[in-house]
């Protein structure tokens, strides 16, 4: 007989800490851990679609880079980690699902001196029903996007190729979004030049080509897949670096993220683009993006 939600105690999401598997209310993070209090903490997310994972091994690859970077280690390989993320989709029963690695610097030892190397670092997992940075319902018409005041935390300060939850900037963004009436922000570096936004990558597409920042962005996965896409289309794209009045200017902006694939937009700071609907490169992309994912591309199958 199938299970049911009423049934199923970790259907509204699983998640796995200290090398056990609870109900996602359970986990928790001590205050007294650096992840915590001193957002000394990095993750991934990798996303579930139709029972399966998308490019798991390059989000398992970015976060162990990250930890890396942050000279972070915990005791599960690659392999294992794939293994547990799999387990809390498994046991969550999720189709469709939005599933996250972290690792938190961990609680310091009593009486030890304020040394993060001597702090053992901390892994939690979890799997939770999926996850839209930008609803369906605003990706349909286009989201509008302002540029926001406050400037990216400088990379040198942050380096933001390792995921990371320092999101001061970044909530600033969102305030000056909802004060402006818009759905979401894209911030600038010290320089003016457009870096990304809350959550996402930002391509502009002028001229025929596809461009997205060279500078104080998540090497996103989505946006590897975007370019990939491009290649494979015949869709000039390049990396370089993108100024304020380009994006503004731009033929068609989109956005990209595992937290909803590709994501047009119809409005840069009150200016509409096109007929105030997703332009005709963005909406490729994004069906393009979607139709690869029903082929198969680059997934790795739950076995429930």
């Amino acid at each position: 007989m199938r299970e049911t939600d009423a049934d199923n105690p970790f259907a509204k999401g699983c998640g796995f800490q200290d090398g056990v598997y609870k109900p996602i209310h359970e986990v928790t993070v001590s205050v007294l851990d650096w992840g915590f209090n001193k957002s000394d903490v990095t993750y991934d997310v990798v996303h579930v679609k139709d029972g399966a994972f998308f490019r798991l091994g390059h989000h398992l690859d970015r976060f162990r880079a990250s930890m890396k970077g942050l000279r972070m280690s915990i005791p599960y390989s690659r392999e294992e980690i794939a293994e547990i993320l799999t387990e809390c989709v498994r046991k969550a029963g999720l189709r469709d699902a939005y599933v996250a690695m972290v690792t938190t610097r961990g609680v310091p030892a009593p009486g030890t001196p304020r040394k993060p190397s001597l702090i053992e670092n901390r892994f939690i997992a979890y799997a939770v029903p999926w996850v839209d940075v930008i609803s369906p319902e605003i990706q349909e018409r286009g989201a509008h996007l302002i540029i926001a005041r406050t400037p990216r935390i400088p990379s040198a300060s942050v380096d933001p190729t390792i995921k990371n939850y320092h999101w001061g900037d970044m909530i600033r963004a969102l305030f000056e979004a909802e004060d402006a009436g818009a759905d979401t922000a894209v911030l600038l570096d010290a320089e003016g030049h457009v870096t990304e936004g809350p959550g996402f990558n930002v391509f502009a597409v002028i001229d025929g080509v596809v461009v997205s920042p060279d500078r104080g962005a998540l090497e996103g996965i989505t946006r590897r897949s975007v370019l990939d896409l491009c290649a494979e289309l015949g869709i000039p794209a390049e990396i370089r670096a993108l100024t304020a009045d380009e994006l503004r200017e731009a033929d068609e902006v989109f956005t990209s993220t595992t937290a909803g694939g590709v994501m047009p937009c119809s409005r840069v700071d009150g200016r509409i683009m096109g007929n105030d609907r997703p332009g005709p490169i963005s909406l490729k992309l994004k069906e393009e993006y979607w139709r690869r994912h029903g082929e198969g591309w680059d997934t790795t199958p739950v076995a429930y």
